[in-house]
């Protein structure tokens, strides 16, 4: 048995057995968020370690979708600590333009719609890849482009990307308690907090126009 299989336990709590890819995951995502509420340019180092963990146990549960959200993760991620790192000065917080909201709203109506009819086909274009179907592929769609813009968003430090955030953690919860995964709801569940924390802190260094 592979040390990253998810039915290989680390150990359980009230009867639920928590695999060594789920505890990884979880953990170094909680870290990566804390730090990414502060502002903290750890929060790059930590997050990478959450998406290797999480593609891998996402395969594993047939939410496709959020696993390929990973790949997309590791690059903004790479992005994020290289901006942060590299400006002459510390990037600060500010708003989205009204306009900027309107296109970021579009494209995630139109990403989840497109992004689940194609997660939809995935067993049966690429079988030997992926050979059983995706589950909910439409709510899983959706947590895959919000993440996306929300990542963005965050490696620019726009104040919206914690709304989107807790929009995200709020459908995940539920998502990933459906699918069994309960230590990682109850992740999001603490992100979910963490979130509400992140727009509160950012909202005191938000730059106004």
């Amino acid at each position: 048995m592979s040390f990253f299989d998810v039915s290989h336990i680390a150990f359980s709590v009230l009867g639920y057995p928590i695999s060594y890819i789920e505890l990884i995951g979880t953990v170094s995502g909680l870290i990566s968020v804390y730090y990414a509420s502060r502002a903290n340019v750890l929060t790059w180092p930590t997050g990478i370690i959450n998406e290797i963990a999480l593609f891998v146990l996402f395969f594993q549960i047939q939410l496709y979708a959020d696993m390929l959200l990973q790949v997309f993760f590791l690059v903004v991620t790479v992005f994020g600590w290289y901006n942060w790192q590299h400006t002459t000065e510390e990037v600060p917080v500010s708003r989205m333009s009204s306009r900027m909201v309107g296109v970021y709203g579009a494209v995630l109506l139109g990403g989840t719609i497109l992004t689940g009819i194609v997660i939809q086909q995935f067993h049966r274009w690429m079988p030997a890849y992926f050979p059983l179907p995706a589950t909910y592929p439409f709510a899983d769609s959706f947590v895959m482009v919000a993440s996306m813009l929300a990542t963005f968003l965050l490696a620019k430090k726009r104040i919206e990307t914690w709304i989107l955030w807790i929009v995200v953690d709020v459908v995940s919860v539920v998502l990933y308690l459906i699918k069994g995964t309960y230590f990682l709801s109850l992740e999001y569940v603490v992100f979910l907090g963490l979130a509400a924390f992140g727009l509160l802190q950012w909202r005191k260094k938000m730059v106004y126009a």
